[in-house]
């Protein structure tokens, strides 16, 4: 184990965290067989975008 302080998230990253959680539990109890193309896509789009601010919040602890 590292003998680095563990980074603390402000309460705006912690929202921003938990809310990529909600993202990510959401899609994983959808029936992707029943989604349309279009459902599909969208699915995605939101991933990809919570996956983008979880990175962007790694980012600000790092810096």
């Amino acid at each position: 184990m590292s003998d680095r302080p563990r980074a603390t998230l402000d309460p705006t990253q912690r929202l921003r965290r938990d809310s990529a959680a909600r993202t990510l539990a959401a899609s994983r109890i959808a029936d992707l067989a029943a989604l349309t193309a279009a459902d599909s896509i969208v699915m995605i789009e939101v991933l990809r975008s919570a996956l983008d601010d979880t990175l962007l919040v790694l980012a600000e602890c790092s810096d």
